[in-house]
C-alpha cells in the first residue's frame, strides 16, 4: 500500500526522562504528528481501549479511527496476538547485540521485519491522516528502535533524551497514577535499579548511532532552560521546518510552553495536560533523594553522568 518511506522521529530514552514534555513541545509545530509511545498500542488500546491524550477513549477517537482504516481497512484487522507475540520474541533488550549486527539469520530476519512492518503502517497512515512530514514516537525503548532500522519503509531518525540519573532515579521512586487506566499506578523502581536501566538504555541509544541510523542527543536540562534552541535544533535533525515558536514564551525568568490537545496514544499523564505547561530543570531530586541513594546511583552511573556533562 504504502511506496514511500516515512519519517520517524523516535525519541528514546529511559522513561522520567523528559520524552513526553519532548513530544509535547515537537508536537506543537505544524509538520510534525505526535503519536505517543506506539510501543503500548497493541496493549493498551487495541485490546485495553485507554484513553487517547484527546480524551476520548481510544475506538472513539476520530484520528485513529481514520488511521486504523488507512493503515489496516480497520483496527478488527489486526491480529493483535500476534502482535504483543512478535513482540515478546524480537523486541527485547537481551537480543540488541543480534539487532546491532549487519545481518540477521534468515528467521530472525523475518520476524523483525514482520514486527517492524506494523509499526510501518501506522507511521505512513498516520502522515497521511494528519499530513504531517514527519510522525513522532516517543516509545523510548532502544529494543524498539533497533527493530525498526530494519524496516525498509521507515526512515528512522533518533532523539536520545538524557536527564541527570539521580533525577531520574528519584522520579522512578515516587507514585504517579495512569488517569487513562483508573486505580492503575506506572511502575517504580529502587534507585539502584533505574541506574543500572539508565545505563543500559543510554548505551544501546549511543551504539545506535554506529549502526548507520541517524541519533542527536539532546539533554532534558537543556530542554528545559532553552526550549527554543533545542527545538529549532530537533526540528533541522527532523528535516522539517520550526516555524515561529510563538507557543513558548519567557517572563519573569520562567519558561513557558502553550500546549495543545494531542492523540498520544500512551505515555507519561502530562500528555493529558493542555493550556500554559512552565518548563522546569526539576532539580527536586537534591532535596527529595536520600544522599545514601543520591551517591549510589552516581556510582553506577559516574561514566555515562561524565560523558553527558553531568560530572566535571
Amino acid at each position: 500500500m504504502f511506496h514511500d518511506q516515512v519519517r520517524v522521529l523516535f525519541l528514546g530514552g529511559l522513561g522520567r526522562s523528559g520524552t513526553t514534555l519532548l513530544e509535547r513541545i515537537l508536537g506543537q509545530l505544524p509538520d510534525a504528528c505526535p503519536l505517543g509511545e506506539v510501543v503500548h498500542l497493541w496493549q493498551r488500546d487495541l485490546k485495553d481501549c485507554e484513553r487517547c491524550a484527546c480524551g476520548a477513549a481510544f475506538s472513539d477517537c476520530d484520528f485513529w479511527r481514520r488511521v486504523g482504516e488507512v493503515a489496516y481497512g480497520g483496527w478488527d484487522a489486526v491480529d493483535v496476538d500476534r502482535v504483543l507475540w512478535l513482540k515478546a520474541t524480537v523486541e527485547r533488550t537481551r537480543h540488541i547485540l543480534r539487532l546491532a549486527g549487519s545481518r540477521l539469520a534468515p528467521g530472525h530476519y523475518d520476524l523483525v521485519r514482520e514486527y517492524a512492518s506494523h509499526y510501518g503502517r501506522v507511521y505512513a497512515a498516520a502522515a497521511e491522516v494528519s499530513g504531517a512530514r514527519v510522525v513522532i514516537d516517543s516509545s523510548k525503548h532502544p529494543s524498539l528502535a533497533y527493530c525498526l532500522r530494519w524496516a525498509p519503509d521507515i526512515d528512522l531518525h533518533v532523539a536520545h533524551m538524557v536527564r541527570d540519573s539521580r533525577g531520574v532515579a528519584y522520579s522512578w521512586t515516587k507514585t504517579v497514577r495512569r488517569p487513562e487506566a483508573a486505580g492503575d499506578t506506572m511502575t517504580r523502581y529502587h534507585p539502584a535499579r533505574s541506574a543500572l536501566l539508565w545505563s543500559a538504555h543510554n548505551v544501546a541509544l549511543d551504539r545506535l548511532g554506529r549502526c548507520g541510523v541517524p541519533v542527536r542527543r539532546i539533554r532534558y536540562e537543556d530542554l528545559a532552560k532553552d526550549p527554543v534552541a533545542a527545538t529549532k535544533e530537533l526540528a533541522e535533525f527532523a528535516g522539517i521546518d520550526a516555524g515561529p515558536l510563538d507557543f513558548l514564551s519567557a517572563d519573569a525568568g520562567a519558561v513557558h510552553a502553550e500546549l495543545t490537545a494531542q492523540h498520544s496514544a500512551a505515555g507519561n499523564p502530562m500528555r493529558f495536560h493542555t493550556g500554559r505547561i512552565p518548563l522546569l530543570a526539576d532539580e527536586a531530586w537534591r532535596t527529595g533523594l536520600p544522599v545514601s541513594h543520591q551517591r549510589l546511583v552516581g556510582a553506577l552511573t559516574s561514566p555515562l553522568l561524565r560523558a553527558y556533562g553531568y560530572l566535571k
